[in-house]
């Protein structure tokens, strides 16, 4: 079995980030939705993952699970493909999507993914300003030191780009503050067929979740016809 296992594309930031560098590499399996907050949501991925999360890799006699995990093993099997191949630029591109996979707490609460939809910028706490102004300045200083041949932040699209495409799409739907080089990089990101094609996707999905203003969900909210 060959099977990448995925959330709601337009809700799950960690599955999106594995699964567009799995599309990026052009790896051979089959994708499959396991809508989020439906009843039978944990028991189904209770019969496929061994933390019953998302995002999920089955590959032949391999399981492999959690966003930076899969974006390894994608490493190890397309080399030159994920990270930069500075090894320099492929630090710097580590340390900053390890960052992004462990910390900006308040930034997730505030403003969870939603990718078709728009929403009213949130209180802008002192921690979530803490937040945005840290990703601001990840984007800018790593731009300006790695990104000369190209848009992305190391110039071409790596690993590190699909790891802050959903906080991209975060910063659009809730209109977070940035600066006009944070503005450059996400016209960027959005720009790249990779997340044209996602992006089209999430919009298509008839699944919808409600998130109250603590960030959490109220439930699942299927869209007419589903």
């Amino acid at each position: 079995m060959r099977l990448f296992v995925s959330g709601n594309l337009n809700y799950s930031s960690w599955s999106i980030r594995a699964l567009l560098v799995a599309r990026h590499v052009g790896l051979d399996a089959r994708e499959e939705i396991v809508p989020l907050d439906f009843p039978d949501t944990v028991d189904r991925l209770a019969a496929l993952s061994p933390s019953r999360k998302v995002p999920l890799l089955l590959w032949d006699d391999e399981t492999v699970w959690d966003s930076l995990a899969i974006i390894e093993w994608l490493a190890e099997r397309f080399p030159g493909k994920v990270w930069p191949e500075d090894a320099r630029a492929r630090a710097r591109a580590r340390s900053i999507s390890a960052e992004m996979h462990s910390g900006f707490p308040a930034l997730r609460k505030a403003c969870p993914m939603d990718i078709r939809s728009r929403h009213a910028t949130p209180e802008l706490t002192e921690a979530l300003m803490a937040d945005i102004s840290r990703v601001d300045r990840i984007w800018s200083e790593t731009r300006e030191d790695f990104g000369a041949g190209g848009p992305f932040l190391f110039g071409d699209w790596t690993a590190a780009d699909a790891v802050y495409a959903p906080v991209v799409t975060r910063f659009i739907t809730y209109d977070l503050p940035r600066s006009d080089k944070a503005q450059a990089y996400m016209d960027a990101v959005m720009a790249h067929p990779l997340m044209v094609k996602l992006a089209e996707e999430a919009k298509a999905e008839p699944w919808w979740i409600h998130y109250g203003p603590d960030g959490r969900s109220s439930g699942f909210i299927p869209s007419e016809g589903s």
